[in-house]
């Protein structure tokens, strides 16, 4: 099982929006130094919705060579497709990823039934650990609780990142599955506490500018010392609200890019964060002390 924090990896890019290979390697040794458990490569925060096939495998790969075992690396292989979820999925093991998270159908919006037939069908396809990833505020389709509890006994089945925020439902989630999957947090503001409260740890988007804080509070929330793990993530309570004042990962870019450890790079239809927002973004980097 894949335990602490587990950083949704942002993907560089040069000016013209190709894939900055040198500045994601960079990337990848900075997290190990700093301690993050896990990267999760090509997910939302990586751009996963504009990349081709090719640039998404070959982020994966890069990701997985850098690191070299001496953490995870979780590939992002969600589609709206379900023949496409599984040649991510199916490509992402080849590449020897250690799990591989995939987001809820976006767009067509199907059943619970749709989703746990999706969900089923990847599962019985490839045999590498399988995390759902339920975030209906970005897909437009909100998987139940019930309908994860039906998926938590299909084998290659691992775990589910819960981005709902919502602790009263997360801590529901942890009840019903939390001894046949790993419940891990997508939302950085409640993730300790969700963490407190039974699950595996936190794919975080905050993990991309403070990631040895992260690390640390996850790492303390884990072990049951509430009052550590809470005044660690306190210090990033600025960054888990900023790094979303625009569509993500538009601010985290910027912040990382501020921080000099990628370019202004981003694909359309995202933009580079706007001149309003930026004194804001900066502020919380600073109050956080990673700038």
């Amino acid at each position: 099982m894949i335990l602490g924090s587990l950083v949704a990896l942002a993907t560089p890019m040069t000016p013209d929006g190709s894939v900055d290979q040198a500045a994601l390697k960079q990337l990848v040794e900075w997290h190990v130094e700093q301690g993050t458990h896990g990267i999760v490569a090509v997910g939302t925060t990586g751009e996963s919705a504009t990349l081709d096939v090719d640039e998404h495998l070959g982020v994966v790969r890069t990701v997985i060579e850098v690191a070299a075992g001496r953490l995870a690396v979780i590939a992002g292989t969600g589609a709206n497709s379900t023949r496409e979820a599984i040649e991510l999925t199916a490509a992402a093991a080849s590449l020897g990823a250690d799990a591989a998270l995939l987001v809820t159908p976006y767009y067509n919006k199907p059943t619970q039934e749709g989703l746990y037939q999706h969900y089923k069908a990847v599962a019985e396809a490839v045999a590498i650990p399988q995390i759902l990833y339920n975030v209906p505020g970005r897909t437009g389709v909100d998987m139940q609780n019930a309908t994860v509890a039906r998926l938590a006994g299909v084998p290659n089945i691992a775990g589910i990142k819960d981005a709902t925020g919502n602790l009263e439902r997360g801590q529901e989630l942890i009840k019903l599955v939390g001894d046949r999957m790993a419940v891990y947090s997508g939302d950085d503001a409640t993730a300790i506490e969700l963490i407190l409260l039974g699950a595996k740890g936190n794919i975080s988007v905050t993990a991309n500018v403070a990631p040895a804080i992260m690390a640390q509070a996850c790492e303390a929330a884990l072990a049951g010392d509430a009052e550590r793990a809470r005044a660690l993530t306190a210090r990033c309570a600025e960054l888990h609200d900023v790094l979303f004042i625009e569509s993500n990962p538009i601010p985290v870019k910027w912040a990382l890019a501020e921080m000099g450890r990628m370019g202004l790079g981003i694909r359309l239809p995202l933009t580079v964060l706007s001149e309003a927002a930026r004194p804001r973004v900066r502020a919380a980097l600073q109050a956080a002390g990673v700038l």
